[in-house]
Order: structure tokens, then sequence, then C-alpha cells
């Protein structure tokens, strides 16, 4: 079996190695020559990534190809850069008034994109509309009302404590819109011709190929670096790499393991690597009654059936590790979890019992990623040991989204990242009964256990008493086995050499307002 899945994954590496035919290195017109310095920049800086935006409205395309856009385009009341803690941004100062209620002052003379400038208003609405999303509500659902309290303040009142209030208010999702604009030109505009007050402003998108970014001059923390920012779609992993090596692109993102090794060993690249705070998975199906995956032991077959060390081992490279729950040990309040181990005899052993004694058919949606369709590969392949045979269906991310909150999948695959690095902001999302579907449960789990506990968790500040109820949640998650843990793979980007001022951010959406590339 091993020897077989090792020759599927050599396979796979080995088309993956062919290069493909290279692009002009001087992409970007050139910056006028420093009158100090015999330095020059490129006035455009081109970044390449797996997928296409979803929306541009940061209250809607939650998926990370629409953040790493937008985040470069709109502005929330917090922001975390890099490693540090959330720091103000449009908030130029909070204090806590109660342990439910927190007070922000808004800083004056902050534009939007249209001129307009922004107001305690804007907030307010923004904050709303994002509580009414159907995409991204549980990023503020904390949130009782937003109150206006003065000319340049407001005040979050919040259901009941919640400790991660400022990593919430950090996230992308919780982005100021322009009240005005969105009630004139609508939803469906807004989504398409977004305006914000970040560093950039959109000014060009070509569905499924690129989006243009032209620098805001006046953007309250001063013109970014680069008066353009060009993000280019490149789906295949290899082909990304390609692309940099180059100079077709100047920043890469979403460094697969296969590549790893070929970016250390180029001297003209530089490589940015952290532990992630994602976790590769397996949603099952547990609301279509008809499908294999509502009986539990056909579940627990399958997890006890995969070799999640041998995908690490070939696939990953060795560049993950073990995942035993949805939530990466460097995110705050990671408490430990009990997990499926390999063992193909018990698999055997629990579809036996199951209703599906002989097999059965199955359907696997993951999107076009080259490293998680071959990880899908891998699984398929050893669950033929069980007599399972295993459908793969691959989409474009935004077709990928949609099959997955239609339940079209027994198993869909998930990259899901814990992006305000505490863990209510993968519980809630992933496994309170109400966030089904869109918002990130998307094995359609309902539990009215797990879901008191994950209420807990979030209203509860003390942080050993947190670990304490999310193992118990683990717990449930574990008995109920609502999904297959892969691994925690690495986080890897690359730059050309010549970039300046890149910072790998930990929540996965880089903030691109400092960078600059060097002529070469």
């Amino acid at each position: 079996m091993k020897h077989r899945l090792i020759a599927l994954c050599i396979a796979v590496c080995t088309i993956l190695s062919i290069a493909l035919a290279g692009c002009d290195s001087n992409s970007g017109e050139l910056a006028a020559q420093s009158p100090t310095s015999e330095v020059t920049y490129k006035d455009t800086v081109i970044w390449a990534q797996a997928a296409d935006v979803t929306s541009m409205d940061p209250h809607v395309g939650k998926e990370t190809a629409a953040v790493t856009v937008t985040c470069n385009v709109f502005s929330t009341l917090m922001e975390v850069i890099g490693e540090n803690d959330p720091q103000p941004l449009i908030a130029e100062s909070y204090k806590q008034l109660s342990d439910k209620d927190w007070e922000f002052t808004i800083r004056k003379g902050v534009k939007f994109h249209d001129g307009s400038l922004l107001t305690v208003e804007d907030v307010k609405y923004s904050l709303d509309r994002a509580i009414a999303s159907n995409y991204v509500n549980y990023i503020v659902s904390f949130i009782d009302t937003v109150e206006i309290t003065g000319e340049d303040t407001i005040v979050i009142h919040c259901k009941e404590p919640y400790a991660p209030i400022l990593n919430n208010l950090s996230m992308p999702f919780s982005a100021i819109v322009p009240k005005a604009y969105v009630e004139e030109k609508g939803e469906e505009y807004f989504s398409q011709h977004p305006i914000g007050s970040g560093p950039y402003k959109m000014v060009e998108w070509n569905p499924s190929e690129s989006v243009k970014l032209v620098a805001f001059d006046e953007y309250f923390q001063g013109p970014p670096a680069t008066k353009n920012l060009i993000m280019k779609v490149i789906p295949e992993a290899a082909q990304r790499v390609i692309a940099l090596e180059t100079g077709e692109v100047d920043i890469a993102y979403s460094i697969e393991a296969n590549d790893v090794d070929r970016i250390d060993s180029n001297p003209d690249l530089v490589k940015h690597a952290r532990p992630s705070m994602t976790c590769f998975n397996f949603f099952f199906n547990l609301i279509d009654l008809d499908r294999p995956t509502s009986d539990i032991n056909v579940r627990k077959a399958i997890c006890y059936a995969i070799d999640r060390q041998l995908i690490i081992d070939t696939i990953m490279r060795k560049n993950a590790t073990l995942a035993t729950s949805m939530i990466a040990p460097v995110v705050a309040c990671y408490a430990p979890s009990p997990a499926y181990e390999y063992d193909l005899e018990k698999a055997k052993e629990l579809m036996a019992q199951s209703s599906y004694p002989n097999g059965c058919n199955l359907v696997m949606v993951v999107n076009q990623s080259q490293q998680r369709i071959e990880i899908c590969q891998a699984v398929a392949e050893m669950l033929k040991e069980l007599n399972i045979t295993a459908e793969i269906r691959s989409y474009e991310q935004a077709t990928y989204i949609q099959a997955l909150n239609n339940h079209e999948h027994d198993l869909g695959f998930s990259a899901w990242i814990t992006s305000t690095g505490d863990a209510d902001y993968t519980y809630y999302p992933c496994y309170h009964s109400t966030q089904q579907g869109k918002p990130g449960n998307r094995s359609f789990f309902a539990n009215e256990e797990a879901d008191a506990l994950i209420q807990k968790g979030r209203s509860t500040t003390d942080a050993a008493e947190r670990i304490k109820i999310y193992e118990d949640l683990n717990k449930i998650i574990y008995d109920t086995c609502t999904q297959l843990f892969i691994c925690h793979p690495l986080q890897v980007e690359a730059c050309s050499k010549y970039v300046e001022g890149f910072i790998s951010n930990k929540d996965g959406y880089n903030r691109l307002r400092n960078v600059k590339c060097r002529v070469s």
C-alpha cells in the first residue's frame, strides 16, 4: 500500500518539476531615480497567488484569496502587523470601560478613496453590516450594539465579556466601508467597485487573471512605498515559483512543500517561513443522511485508514506537523485533543460494522491547489484498502466554496486559518450550530453541548479556564468525528532578493504598503 502511494507522489512531483515558459524580467515601469541615491525602484510590485478574489466586499469575500487583496484596500479599527499584538489603526485610541464595554476614538481626517471623510457613522454602519453578513458575522457576533457617543467616539457594547475583541477588530472582515457610497451604489456594484480608506485603490479587476491597485496618495499614514500593486492569479504552485525566478512577479504566496528546497537553493530569492495557524483537513458531510459519511463508523474508519505521517513525509516534504484539531499549537488557548492514529485493521473492523461493509463511493471537493489535490489523491489511494472509491472534484475557488456551502461533498478539503490567533475564531464558525455553511461549519455539525461550551469559551477571559473548556469541546468533536485532520503546514512565501519592506503576517494577510522593489 505505502509503496503504491509513494510511487503516486513521486509521479506527481515529477510532473510538477517540468519547467514552463519564462517571462520578461523587467515587469513594471521604473520609478524616477532618487537624487540622493543610485538605487532605483520599480513603480510596480507584482505578487502571485493561487486563486482569484471571490468578492471585493470585505463583509462577503472572506476567503484568503480575496482578503490578500482587500486588506490593502480597506482599513480596520485595529491592525496586526507581523507578530505584533493589535495596534490602533482607524481607531486613534481605545479604552475598556467595563468588562463588556469598549470605547474607541476614531482618527480625524481619514479619507475614503472618493475623497469623503470617514466618520463615526461609517464605523457604526460597517460593524452593523458585518454583524448582518451571513459570511463574516462570526467575527463580530460578540457585539450587542454599537453606540455613537460623540463626534469622534463610539462604544462597542458586547453581549458578554469577550477576550479577543481587539484581535477580531483587526480582521479585514470587520473593515470600515463608506456608508453613503454603499447605500447609493448598492451591494452588487460595491462588491466589484470597492471604495475603502486603505493605502491602495482598486482600479482594475480582470476575473481569474489579475487585480491592479494604485496608491492612494491621501492615505492617512502617508503615501505607500510603491505606486502600483498587481495581484496575478497563477493557480499552479510550481508556476508561481518559475514566475518568481524569471522576474515575472516579485513576490509569491503559498509556496508549497515541493518548491521549498528550490527557493532555498536560489541566491536570488528570499524565503519567509513560519509555523502557520492553518489546518489542512477534510470536513465530513454530516447533514445528508443518504451519504456514507452520515454513518459514524464510516467516518471513523476513514480517519483510522489514513497514514497522515506518510502524507507529511512525502507530499509535504516534512514541512508540516500532525494535526489533532483545527487549532494549531501557535494559537492562543490551544488545547490538547485526542486523535485517530493510523490503524488499518481497526479501520477495516469499523467499516465492517458500518452500513457499508462492502465499501462505498465518495465525493471529495477541493480547490485547484496542486498540493491539496495531491493530498486528496493520496487519501483516495489509501481508502481503496476499505473498498471505498473516492471521486475527486477540483474547482476554481468561488465554485469550490459554493460546492462546500451546498454540501455537495462527502469529504470537503479545507485549509482553515485561525486568523486572529485566538481559538474562538475557529471554534465558533466551524462548530457552532448557527454557523453552518457560509461562515465555516461545513460539516453541518450541530450539538447542543458543543454550542454551550463554545459560548462559554468565548465569554470567559481566564486563559487557563478557556483551555479546559476547549479540551472538553475537543472531546465532543473527536467522539462525533466531524473531520479528518491532516496537518498544520508551514506558511511559506518568497520574494525576489530586491524586494524591501515585506513582512510575512501571522494571519496570512500581508499588508504591502511599505513594500518596494529595487531594479535588479
